[in-house]
This record gives C-alpha cells, structure tokens and sequence, in this order.
C-alpha cells in the first residue's frame, strides 16, 4: 500500500464470503442483534442477481497481537462499513445464524422462483409450492451440479420452459461471481484519520461512533476479547430486559458458563430504569473511569497498542490495556458500586429516567464515582457529596453537552492535579455565581420544554424537600413522577387561547407547568386562575372540599410555596399572565438555588 491510506479492489462474493468462514474478515456485529429485516436481506439478494451495485466495504487492518494466553491473533480486516450486508449474504447464501433482538441465533431463509426470477422470504406456505427453491443457501455449495438441480426442478414443475429454468438457476449461482469493491484502510492509520475517511466516502453521511471502534477491536482479541464484548453487551441488554437473562442461558450457554455472566447475574432481579447504559455510555464510563481518558479514540488507540501520546506501537500496551478494559467493566457492572450510584443519583430528587436529559452526565458523574471509590482517600459521604452536587451541577451548566468530550478531558486533568472537592469548588464559584442564580436561571427557565434540564431540576427539588403536588394535600410530587399525577397549565391552555394567547411556545412555558392530581386538573378545567382559586378559597372558608383537599389556610400557603406559586395566583387573569411567569421563574430559580445548597 507504500504511503497510501488506503486501497480499492474488486473482489467476489464468493471470495468475501470464504474469508468471512476462515476469519480473515472480522465481523464482530454477527454476535450482536442483526438490524436488518428479512426483505432488506430479499432486496440485498436480488441486486446482485440483477447485477445491480451493492455499496462499497470498508475495512481496517488489525495487526497481529499477543493475546491474553500468549497466542498471536491473526493481522485480520475489520469491518467498518458493511457489515450488515456481510452478515446478510452469510444467512442468505451461507445458510448461517444470525442474532436477532432476543440474542437467539435464527436463520433468514431466502426463496427463489427461478419461473419468475423472484425472491421472498420463505414462509411455510411455500412448502407445498414446487415452484419455489425453498432455501437459496442449498444450492450455493460448489459440489451442486446444476444439470442435476435443473433436473429435479423440471420433475417438479414439468409445465416449465427449462431454458428459462436454467438459465435463471445458472444466474443465481453466478452471484457468487459478483465483483463487490473493497475499500482497505491502513492499519498505521488512527482511528481520526479513518474516521474522517468513512465519513468521506461515505455518501449517506453517516458518522461512526468511536465506541463502535472500540467493540470491534475487543471482539477482535481472540476468545478473551469475544467474551469481554458479550459481557458489555450483555449487560446493558439485563440491564432494560431482566427477564432476558433465561434467554441468554438457553442461547449462549458457553456464555452463560463463563464468570463474566455471574458478575452480570444480579440484573434478572433488577426492575430499575433511572440508567440503563448502552455499550457506548459504558465504553466511555470505562473511559473515564479506568483509563483517565473522555475520548474513546485514545481508548482505542490503546486497544490497538499505540500509545495515544508518543503515538508509537507497542505489544505489551495490548495486553495492559485489555486488562485494564476487564477491571473497568467489571467496576461498571458491579452490583454495589452501580446501585450505590443510582441511590446518589435518586438522593438529589432524579428518581426516575425521564429527569434525566442527559446520558453524559450520568456517565461522567458514574466514571467519578468509580474514580473516587478505587483510589480512596475521601469518606463515603464525601464521595456522595461530590457525585451528587457533581451531577446537579452538570444538568444545570450544560457541561455535558455540545463539546462534552474537550470538557471531560479538562475536567479530569484538574481532578488530577487539585483533587475532586476543591475542583468542584471551583466550578461552583466560577459557573454558579450569584448572578447565575438571580439572572442566568430564571432566564433558561424562560422555555417551553417540558424536557428542560431546569425545569427537571425544579422537579428534582421539589422531590428532595418532599413537596406535594398544587393544590394536594397528600400526594407527594415523587407519588405523581411514579405516573399518579399530571403536569398541568396553571394558567390553562383554553382559557389562554380564548383569550388571544395562540402561540403554543407562550402557552406551554415551564412556568405555567406544575405537577397535580389528575382529579384536580379536571376540576380547575379551563378556569381563570382567580376562579379555580376562588373555589379553593371558599372550601378553606367552609371545610366542604370541591378541588383538591386543602381547608386550611396555612396549609393552602405552604402548598403554593411548595410548587414555587406566587400568592398573587388567587387574584389572576390573563392580564397579569406575563408578570406572573416572570415572578415564577424566579422562585422556582431560588427554589433550586436552595435546593442545590442542600445536596
């Protein structure tokens, strides 16, 4: 290839296929659920039958390596972009299983009407229908003869012209004669540079994910790396689905066997959903957490034994690295650490997955948990102070998203140098000063998303201080996030709109939203605040309940403080509805002001 990034060949389905069974080319994804349906497999057939193109490959060649037990592994291709149409001539022309959503390993077995020259997914139906040839793979095999095969086709359908029977039967076998091109990127290059090449050639756009980098090149490290693939993947599957841990017995069961299925065990007995990493939210905690690194490219640079600093290659990097990558994924997994970060998580008010807006800063914060804990020297409730007030924090200042990853990287080399408390010490000074709280907050709560990460934060806080819903009595706004309540417009929507207020980003302000009973929300209906309120007012007066249950005065303040209602709600109507989501905003940003000073 001399200097050359890459190279571009010709090369057959038969020939792709052979170096698929032999190992040459790695298909890491074939031991993960197969996306593809059944008439993308048909249609993928079909154009090469037509001879219609099918799309460039592109692999990456992986250097032969020592592996954990000595052994070398082979310099194999792995492949970037491709891989579900490999995986689908497997199944289709090989005969060979494929993982669906379950884990299980099935067949998509395709038909071919060589009358027609059509193809369809077999179904049962075909059984009885001698036009079909059931199973394309059959027939593929080099030892088929084709006169034989033509032969019992015309026993079978003696209507048949044969010349058209055999000429479609001698197209079909010649698929496997298709010139599909192959893009061969360098093994020197790193994963930048190939990444920036996949998205050039690529004319979908489409971007790759540097996890997906990194899967590929665990799976490449001989059986340890297969199985340390499956244990992430694994575990992030348990993870949403408990009850697929019988699945993954009676499909894997050399899996099942292994102590990494043990160390995952825990998950069949777990219904909780606040964090259910994917493999790339457990790839970049692995990042963080084991390696000190917030971008997965320098992981898998390591994987690849070139050292992300100096850049050079070096053997024995593999094989730390890989150890390094077991011990990062079994703290992720571990059942005490992982509960013991969710229970901090819910111990700031996020106790359900819809608080939560974003993935990164869960991660990070569980990657500083991890840290934290391993290298000791802080109390438990320190590390608890910092984690929490961590991820507040984050949710608040946006830290976690846009170019999360330059952040992350700072982030861990200030953690580094001055220690996690006084760091995060800093950050508050800097990015939660006084003007943030009496300016910046109120402002970001100026929006019409009920997924604002400050109006969760809100929420949150009203979780953390135990408050009640508007206007209840009993039902706490933690009883209402577990699906007993409803996010209702104080102001509500039709009487705004029949008050000249259309637009649905001024109706739909996070601070007209509170969380209530069901049964309140359909008797305030579409009342003026200072009607519905009057009511309340009156049940205080007569003790007879008509919205909600309060009936005390004090009660009924203390329940608007709770929800961080102005009093002047009681006398309210749609002239005073700008200046009362001005007025609200900012209690609830003092509300979360107080809140975070709590954690």
């Amino acid at each position: 290839m001399d200097n050359e990034k890459y190279s571009v060949n010709q090369h057959s389905v038969g020939n792709i296929l052979n170096w698929v069974d032999t190992g040459a080319i790695a298909i890491p994804e074939m031991q993960r659920p197969f996306v593809w349906n059944s008439t993308k497999v048909r249609d993928l057939v079909d154009s090469l039958y037509s001879g219609f193109p099918v799309g460039y490959l592109i692999t990456w060649q992986n250097d032969q390596v020592t592996l954990r037990d000595g052994t070398s592994s082979k310099a194999r291709q792995i492949i970037i972009d491709g891989q579900q149409r490999i995986t689908a001539l497997t199944t289709a022309l090989m005969g060979q299983l494929v993982v669906n959503k379950d884990y299980k390993h099935v067949r998509i077995q395709i038909a071919f009407d060589p009358i027609t020259e059509r193809f369809e997914t077999y179904t049962p139906v075909m059984k009885n229908n001698p036009v079909w040839i059931r199973d394309v793979a059959t027939i593929m095999d080099p030892a088929v003869d084709i006169f034989t095969l033509v032969n019992e086709y015309m026993e079978r359908n003696p209507e048949a012209d044969q010349k058209v029977v055999q000429r479609s039967i001698a197209r079909l076998l010649d698929i496997k004669t298709k010139q599909v091109g192959i893009i061969q990127l360098a093994s020197e290059l790193d994963i930048e540079t190939v990444t920036e090449i996949f998205i050039r050639i690529n004319s979908k756009g489409v971007v790759l994910n540097a996890a997906d980098f990194a899967m590929s090149k665990i799976a490449s490290y001989g059986e340890f790396g297969s199985n340390l693939r499956k244990y992430i993947d694994y575990f992030c599957h348990l993870a949403v689905a408990p009850h697929f841990w019988e699945l993954l017995q009676e499909n894997d069961a050399d899996f099942a066997a292994t102590d990494y299925a043990q160390r995952i065990r825990w998950l069949k007995d777990d219904a909780d959903d606040l964090y259910d990493p994917t493999y790339r939210d457990v790839i970049r905690v692995v990042a963080l957490a084991e390696f000190g690194r917030a971008r997965i490219e320098a992981l898998v640079s390591q994987l690849s034994g070139r050292d992300p600093e100096t850049k050079r290659f070096d053997d024995a990097l593999v094989s730390r690295s890989f150890d390094a990558l077991e011990r990062g994924v079994d703290a992720v997994t571990n059942k005490f650490a992982f509960t013991q970060f969710t229970m901090i998580i819910r111990s700031a008010g996020y106790i359900n997955s819809s608080m939560i807006t974003s993935s990164n800063a869960m991660n990070f914060a569980y990657g500083l948990f991890l840290r934290l804990r391993r290298d000791g020297g802080l109390a438990q409730g320190e590390i608890q102070r910092i984690v929490r007030r961590w991820f507040v924090l984050s949710m608040l200042t946006g830290r976690a998203t846009g170019s999360f990853e330059t952040q992350f990287e700072q982030d861990i080399r200030r953690i580094r140098e001055v220690g996690a408390a006084r760091y995060l010490a800093t950050l508050e000074a800097s990015e939660l000063s006084e003007g943030f709280w009496t300016e910046g907050l109120p402002m970001n709560l100026n929006s019409s998303s009920n997924r604002s990460p400050y109006f969760k934060a809100f929420l949150a806080a009203q979780v953390k201080k135990q408050s009640r819903g508007f206007l209840s009595k009993h039902i706490t706004v933690p009883n209402m996030l577990d699906g007993m309540g409803d996010i209702h417009h104080i102001f509500p929507q039709d009487y705004l709109r029949k008050h000249g207020i259309s637009d649905r980003a001024e109706i739909n302000q996070v601070a007209n939203f509170v969380l209530t009973e069901t049964g309140i929300n359909i008797a305030v209906s579409n009342l003026a605040p200072a009607d519905y309120m009057a009511r309340v007012r009156s049940q205080v007066d007569s003790k007879r309940v008509s919205i909600g249950e309060i009936t005390d005065s004090a009660d009924l303040a203390t329940n608007l403080a709770e929800s961080a209602v102005p009093a002047s709600i009681e006398f309210s109507t749609i002239e005073d509805y700008q200046g009362f989501l001005e007025t609200r905003r900012r209690l609830m940003a003092a509300a979360i002001h107080d809140y975070y000073e709590s954690l």
